[in-house]
């Protein structure tokens, strides 16, 4: 037996004929598997409930149950990998013994050492594949951890912006869902939809760079206080530029106020210059921030919000958002907060 040859295998022989049962198993035996033997199928499907089985050597031609009814009942219920043996080769071709699922075919009679050298084969792809099968899970674990971790960062930064403006409370919570709503509609893939809900948690991360005095200001601002609140996508950048999210998450936070004609800031990015993640960002940003209550004014509602969007379609917002936003409200039944 191979030093790294796993020793917990267990091999069940199928045949009708007590003599090759015997000589098989006291080969897989003397590799030091453990061997069960069965008659026919039907006592091999009761030794298969029973036991956890590696691989199952049969016999094609016995009574009650064959080899190929064999196999397809195997391949449908139990992971086990299959060797088919029959003195009938003339009826029988690998190819459609393969089809019907098993791992290899071989020719009675039987030349043992040959039959022992697939079996070893088809054990060391088992194993191959269970250790390939532990590594992508643990993997996808550590995958979903990190991802875990990314979004309670997020969530932190997040919490961090409205502890300050109490006034935007849930702002970025609302417009996050509203951004994902619209992208679902819009049919992006669910990574786009994800760096998109991590973008949109934190687009005004910024703003904690901006005095809090002027973020709860009630009434009109001034045009210099106006300036340093549009700093704000400035400074969201320059907090995430160096964290390496998976997403472009640091530049849509920059480009969320930038505009389709290039009258936006900070760089006055046009069209396709913009992210399309961005685009819906500053659809779902504008339309809650006029549905909603903020210092220097009231709520100014949802049909305020969609006329204003759909007024500067193409002009100020990327009209495929604005459709998908619209429908969503007129026809889907959606509800900011919701």
């Amino acid at each position: 037996m191979d030093a790294n040859e796993k020793t917990d295998v267990h091999v069940l022989v199928v045949d009708d004929e007590i003599s090759i049962r015997s000589v098989v198993k006291a080969a897989v035996s003397k590799m030091g598997f453990d061997c069960t033997v069965a008659c026919d199928g039907i006592e091999a499907l009761e030794v298969l409930n029973k036991t956890k089985v590696d691989v199952v050597i049969t016999d094609i031609d016995m009574p009650r149950l064959n080899g190929i009814q064999l196999t397809k009942a195997i391949r449908e219920q139990y992971d086990s990998d299959i060797i088919v043996m029959t003195g009938f080769i003339g009826d029988y071709s690998f190819g459609n013994v393969v089809a019907e699922g098993a791992s290899d075919f071989m020719e009675k009679p039987i030349n043992i050492k040959e039959l022992m050298i697939r079996l070893r084969r088809i054990l060391k792809e088992r194993d191959m594949l269970a250790r390939r099968n532990q590594a992508e899970a643990e993997l996808k674990q550590s995958l979903l951890k990190l991802r875990k971790s990314l979004e309670d960062t997020i969530d932190a930064l997040g919490r961090t912006v409205e502890m300050r403006d109490a006034y935007t409370a849930g702002h970025q919570k609302r417009v996050t869902e509203l951004a994902c709503k619209i992208a679902g509609e819009m049919n992006l893939t669910q990574d786009q939809q994800y760096g998109l809900r991590l973008a949109g948690g934190v687009h005004d991360i910024g703003k904690i760079r901006v005095p809090s005095e002027i973020l709860s200001k009630p009434g009109c601002i001034t045009d210099l206080e106006f300036k340093l609140i549009k700093t704000h996508v400035q400074s969201g950048y320059d907090i995430l530029k160096n964290i390496e999210f998976t997403h472009p998450i640091a530049e849509m936070v920059l480009q969320h106020h930038e505009r389709m004609n290039g009258s936006g800031y900070p760089r006055g990015l046009k069209e396709t210059e913009i992210l399309l993640e961005a685009r819906i960002l500053a659809v779902a940003d504008v339309v809650e921030a006029i549905a909603s209550h903020r210092p220097y004014r009231p709520a100014r509602g949802i049909d305020v919000a969609l006329e204003e969007i759909v007024a500067n379609r193409g002009i100020l917002y990327d009209p495929d958002v604005v459709d998908a936003c619209v429908r969503l409200f007129h026809e889907k039944g959606y509800n900011l907060g919701s």
